[in-house]
């Protein structure tokens, strides 16, 4: 396998491990309060979700630059 196919197929699970981040991210309840305050309420959760976009980013940044090195990806490094 080439690692033009391996590198592709890498980026297609990050992309889906970014996206599931959001599914945590919940949206404010209409209440008494302003925007900004239910907004400000839940920033732990918006907090985790840029700790972890972040943290999957420079995964994939790393991954990208050991997929520079190889000449070709057998069955043994699939696995």
């Amino acid at each position: 396998m080439t690692p033009g196919r391996l590198e592709t197929f890498a980026d297609g699970v990050f992309a889906i491990a970014a996206t599931l981040l959001i599914l945590n991210v919940e949206l404010p309840q209409p209440s008494t309060g302003t925007l900004g305050d239910e907004l400000l309420r839940l920033w732990p959760a918006y907090l985790a979700y840029g700790i972890s976009f972040l943290t999957i980013g420079v995964i994939w940044v790393n991954h990208h630059n050991l997929l520079r090195h190889l000449r070709h990806a057998d069955r043994t490094f699939l696995f």
